[in-house]
């Protein structure tokens, strides 16, 4: 098939998102090998996807945002006959930030502004380990799947109303495209990090930053694994985290002493940190662990662990973690039954993208943010 044309956001330098992104004509071409091209559905929007606008993974320019996309096929590249192209490959989606953003900054007033190096840190996208491309068998030409968009070696990504995918995996009954192009990067962070952990049946975990998207899947994930989970959370999803079986605290001032008043007084096995670096935090989550620094795994607050011996998970993901071909269709499968569930803040359409950064940026989206091409956004 010919190169199709599609609305694109991308930027041509590097900066605050709403400064350098722009909305362009382009065209996307044929899909490479192992690769397939989409009309894009639904978007899911990212912190990562902002730390690539500042300068993170530096590359070739222009580039896209938008890693997580819906789609139906409309063309597929020449697929290796193995059906599997080095599935070992560890995706980086380390630093959600929307954790404190969403609920911590409103319970204890902490301001969004970090330094570039932090944010740049915290919020890595990368391939480590190798290419993690996936055919899957059964979904052709008309096929609805959802996947990761190819943003590193193409010039646009899923922001877009066509994309390249470089893993893809049909979108089971049931589940609306928008849930499922919400998972790619949330699942894989949340699952990878309590792997490396080795979280198991009866251990009880701390996730600190419940509220946003990487925590919320963390307790979902956690509790499948038979742990008991306590979890620290403001009020927007303080109710749906004890629904789903959580025991929950806020944050904030008082917040060690609630978590023991939870646990009966005992220390938690482990702890996982999912907010934005908020100094001075570290030490009272090593506290909770029994005083050990290795019982605890942040995902965004790097320097601060590092500098406590505590764990970073992006230090320890490698490959030999369970393989996205696997991880995905499972968890997509789960949300289509009412099993696994990630709450989605607003779908914009397209043409109003600058509303759908804003908000991501905004400090409090309460869920993923999305774009829906050629949809209208929802009330």
């Amino acid at each position: 098939m010919p190169a199709v044309p599609s609305r694109a956001i991308r930027f041509h330098r590097t900066g605050e998102p709403l400064a350098v992104l722009q909305e362009e004509r382009i065209e996307i071409p044929d899909p490479p090998k192992n690769r397939v091209r989409v009309r894009v559905l639904a978007t899911g929007l990212n912190p990562a996807d902002w730390e690539l606008c500042r300068g993170f993974l530096p590359g070739a320019l222009p580039r896209g945002i938008g890693y997580d996309v819906a789609g139906i096929i409309d063309a597929v590249g020449d697929i290796d006959a193995a059906g599997v192209i080095d599935a070992a490959g560890v995706i980086d989606v380390v630093g959600d930030i929307d954790a404190a953003r969403e609920e911590e900054a409103s319970d204890s007033g902490g301001d969004a502004g970090q330094p570039a190096s932090s944010r740049t840190e915290r919020a890595g996208v990368g391939n480590r380990g190798g290419h993690a491309g996936t055919r899957n068998e059964t979904a052709g030409v008309g096929a609805v799947v959802f996947g990761t968009a190819d943003f590193i070696e193409q010039p646009s990504a899923g922001a877009a109303d066509v994309a390249l995918l470089n893993n893809w995996y049909r979108v089971p009954a049931g589940l609306d495209p928008v849930q499922a192009a919400a998972l790619p990067m949330v699942v894989q962070t949340a699952a990878w990090t309590l792997e490396t952990m080795r979280v198991e049946p009866g251990a009880t975990l701390l996730v600190h930053g419940a509220g946003g998207m990487v925590g919320y899947a963390a307790v979902q994930i956690a509790l499948r694994l038979g742990a008991r989970v306590v979890a620290t959370a403001g009020p927007t999803f303080a109710a749906d985290l004890e629904q789903l079986g959580a025991r929950v605290t806020p944050y904030g001032r008082g917040m060690p002493d609630r978590v023991r008043a939870l646990t009966g007084g005992e220390d938690v096995d482990l702890v996982l940190d999912t907010p934005r670096p908020s100094p001075g935090t570290m030490p009272d989550l090593i506290a909770l662990a029994g005083g050990d620094p290795r019982r605890v795994m942040t995902i965004s607050n790097h320097e601060e662990a590092r500098r406590l011996g505590a764990r970073v998970n992006l230090d320890e993901l490698r490959p030999g973690l369970t393989p996205p071909a696997k991880l995905l269709p499972e968890y997509a499968s789960l949300a289509a039954e009412g099993a696994f569930h990630l709450p989605i803040a607003r779908a914009y359409p397209l043409e109003q993208w600058r509303d759908a950064v804003a908000l991501s940026l905004s400090g409090n989206p309460h869920g993923k943010v999305m774009l829906v091409p050629g949809r209208e956004a929802a009330a």
